[in-house]
């Protein structure tokens, strides 16, 4: 059997099979800029009808998989590849897959819960699965978020809703807690008023609700005073910051001694000599 190829054969056949690739390469291309064109009009159209930027890009990012598959499957019908044989095969992978990783099933199952019950949407802060940051997007499988030290994290959404979830933006304030420690000989409650009013007086202090300045507990040093405040939840850890400034400048500026634990000894001379020696020895 002779396999010799003409040069005008094999020119031709390079001929198809370069048209074919270039024309593969073009439908690509035409296909990648058509699902961007798509996604834009898509998320214009929800934006326009005011739908929340959760479900926005929720949606968005369903569809985007779904048009890439679509692409896939159009690039091998291009080349020959019977596209139904393709849809089967992947329709059998797809379950094996589930099967196998059924974590994804579970993520993709819980990250439309999130989007249905709405425990917390795009630009919340939350603590969520122990992590505490600003919402980013709510993915297929997984939820993305930026930390407060910006380190972007993202979480499964299965754990997201099988955890604890804290939502610090839905409420319209919250309450900053710290403590300051008086000596035992400090008046508490000029302490307590002084307090009181430096809180109105920092900025982004909630107006409507009036501070919180009292005895928290007794200790060794002296009187243990909570100091509560409220603000909203992007100025908290100004406002944290500031509370903290404002204790140490009023105690200084109004002469308060540092709190010292006190201790008092009883006893005569040679028995305390005595205790001295003995636990020496």
């Amino acid at each position: 059997m002779s396999y010799n190829v003409s040069p005008q054969v094999a020119i031709d056949i390079l001929t198809r099979v370069g048209l074919k690739m270039l024309g593969a390469i073009a439908l690509f291309i035409i296909g990648r800029w058509l699902i961007k064109f798509a996604l834009a009009l898509a998320a214009k159209a929800l934006n326009r009808q005011r739908v929340d930027a959760t479900i926005v890009r929720y949606i968005t990012a369903a569809l985007s998989v779904t048009l890439h598959i679509i692409l896939v499957v159009a690039l091998l019908g291009f080349f020959g590849v019977e596209t139904t044989t393709f849809a089967a095969l992947l329709a059998g992978v797809g379950i094996a897959i589930g099967a196998a990783w059924s974590g994804l099933l579970a993520n993709f199952a819980a990250g439309i819960f999130l989007v249905l019950l709405r425990p917390f949407k795009v630009g919340d802060f939350v603590t969520a699965a122990g992590v505490t940051g600003t919402i980013d997007s709510i993915g297929l499988f997984g939820t993305s978020m930026n930390t407060p030290d910006n380190v972007r994290t993202i979480l499964g959404n299965n754990k997201i809703l099988s955890d604890n979830i804290q939502n610090f933006s839905t409420n319209s304030f919250r309450r900053v807690d710290l403590v300051a420690q008086i000596a035992h000989d400090v008046n508490h409650r000029e302490a307590a008023n002084l307090l009181k009013t430096g809180l109105t007086k920092i900025p982004h202090v909630v107006r409507e609700l009036a501070p919180d300045v009292e005895i928290l507990q007794f200790t060794p040093a002296g009187p243990l005073l909570t100091v509560r405040s409220y603000c909203n939840n992007e100025h908290y850890w100004q406002v944290y910051f500031d509370t903290n400034r404002l204790i140490r400048e009023c105690f200084t500026e109004a002469g308060y001694p540092v709190p010292e634990q006190h201790y008092a000894v009883r006893g005569g001379i040679e028995q305390i000599a005595r205790s001295v020696i003995s636990s020496a020895a």
